[in-house]
């Protein structure tokens, strides 16, 4: 289906502050970080975004949650990559995943002060300790929590994959908490700051109601920040997808969630772009990332 936006001059917006960098572009194998630069430029150049350039994350930031042996492997690219899951490493790639955690941080410092924030940039989510998997290396989402130990943190995360590294996390990091509803499963557990919610493909009311569960989890946890993974692999067009959401869906599930952080319980959030792998990226997955920013600026305004 073609996903159209609404035209920014039929309704107020206010630009979104947002993490990004242009060492985020990676020619990466799937459209995860060739995807960045063209949804910065579009959400530039609509006015739903600010862009603010992040800091790379350091090593010593890194090693607070991964492993030495592992942190050190993707630094250099020598030792035992299959540590990794990528299979293959560049610098360009290197450094795209350090400013995007870097971007991570910052978003996190620009919720807490303007209420909402962005990272054009993932989170991450299936990143262990030890390794990475699924495309994500070092998990952003945990970092924010254990660099923020005085902040609760609850990562309402809307990938079309369960946030599996997260969940992992969660049972180390005691301010971090994670929701997750997913299309595939992966065999997540739930614990005492877990909570993962299957939907079957096509299933847009069991969606829904997973969608109303995150918010009253939300509601009764009372965290100080959430990360909102905004993830679009979800969409009924996506190749890697079981979920098969259709675009307005998602629309209103980004509204949806957004809106009662912002208004309702008046929690300070950031986004990222989760999963999406359309191909050519042009004609569904970057007008859907778009759409990400358009709701938040207007809920911003």
């Amino acid at each position: 289906m073609t996903f159209v936006l609404h035209s920014p001059a039929v309704e107020g917006h206010r630009p979104i502050p947002t993490a990004f960098s242009a060492a985020y572009h990676s020619e990466t194998p799937t459209p995860s970080m060739r995807k960045l630069p063209t949804v910065a430029r579009r959400v530039q150049e609509l006015g739903f975004a600010k862009l603010i350039e992040p800091q790379p994350v350091t090593r010593e930031q890194l090693e607070t949650i991964h492993h030495r042996r592992y942190v050190k492997n993707i630094l250099t690219g020598r030792g035992d990559l299959a540590d990794c899951a990528f299979g293959y490493w560049s610098e360009s790639y290197r450094d795209g995943v350090l400013a995007i955690n870097g971007g991570n941080l910052l978003a996190a410092r620009l919720a807490l002060e303007h209420g909402i924030a962005a990272n054009i940039g993932q989170g991450f989510h299936h990143a262990r300790p030890k390794t990475g998997a699924g495309f994500c290396t070092f998990n952003g989402l945990a970092l924010v929590a254990a660099l923020n130990p005085e902040l609760k943190v609850l990562v309402i995360d809307c990938d079309e994959h369960a946030g599996d590294g997260t969940v992992e996390f969660a049972r180390i990091l005691p301010n971090l908490s994670n929701f997750s509803i997913c299309g595939t499963h992966l065999n997540c557990p739930e614990h005492e700051r877990s909570v993962v919610r299957f939907v079957p493909p096509g299933d847009v009311a069991a969606y829904r109601t997973h969608v109303a569960e995150a918010i009253a989890y939300a509601e009764k946890l009372q965290p100080d920040l959430v990360i909102y993974q905004a993830g679009m692999d979800c969409h009924e067009t996506d190749p890697l997808g079981r979920a098969k959401m259709p675009g307005e869906f998602l629309r209103e599930r980004d509204l949806t969630i957004m809106t009662a952080l912002a208004r309702k319980l008046r929690i300070p959030f950031f986004f990222v772009l989760a999963g999406g792998y359309q191909e050519p990226m042009e004609d569904t997955l970057i007008p859907l990332h778009v759409s990400t920013f358009e709701i938040a600026a207007r809920i911003f305004c």
